[in-house]
């Protein structure tokens, strides 16, 4: 695995590794909001600083979340491509592992979702709504299957281009 940003992309929380901050994401308040706040697209509740599932109070004020605000605006904070022999001959188990790591994450974190695919000259590209999640389907990749990870950040460190072949 190389990371090619220019700055350490990632910080150490026991044993997880987790990305850095480097810049604020324009995605997420600059302020706490009103708690309790609901997403009116995903039902996801804001809720002691941060966004979850849970119920829904009936006092709730309505904001879009972080995640349903990036699909709507269609700018993704990650993505992932996949390339090789390899990916073409197992593109099933692939594309099922990646949405297990997404089924995974969004069941405690609903700011991480994939977004969508895309298939452009013979890559499967996934974009996502949290850089760690694009991280994280890359490292399971890596962790299952070998080959090559690459990570790289575009300037200002606001999106991660995440990369994987075999």
């Amino acid at each position: 695995m190389t990371s090619t940003g220019k700055k350490t992309d990632f910080i150490r929380q026991g044993d997880h590794r987790l990305l850095r901050e480097l810049e604020h994401d324009p995605y997420h308040s600059k302020t706490k909001l009103k708690e309790p706040t609901v997403c009116p697209v995903c039902s996801a509740v804001y809720h002691k600083g941060h966004w979850q599932w849970g119920t829904i109070p009936a006092d709730a004020h309505e904001t879009m979340c972080p995640a349903c605000h990036r699909i709507h605006d269609k700018v993704p904070a990650g993505f992932l491509t996949i390339s090789g022999d390899f990916y073409v001959q197992h593109k099933d188990e692939i594309q099922a592992l990646i949405l297990k790591v997404e089924k995974r994450e969004k069941s405690e974190h609903p700011l991480k979702r994939i977004m969508g695919t895309e298939t452009e000259d013979g890559e499967m590209i996934y974009s996502f709504t949290d850089a760690h999640l694009a991280r994280g389907a890359g490292e399971a990749l890596h962790h299952a299957y070998k080959g090559k990870l690459d990570y790289q950040y575009t300037e200002g460190d606001i999106m991660l281009r995440v990369s994987w072949k075999r």
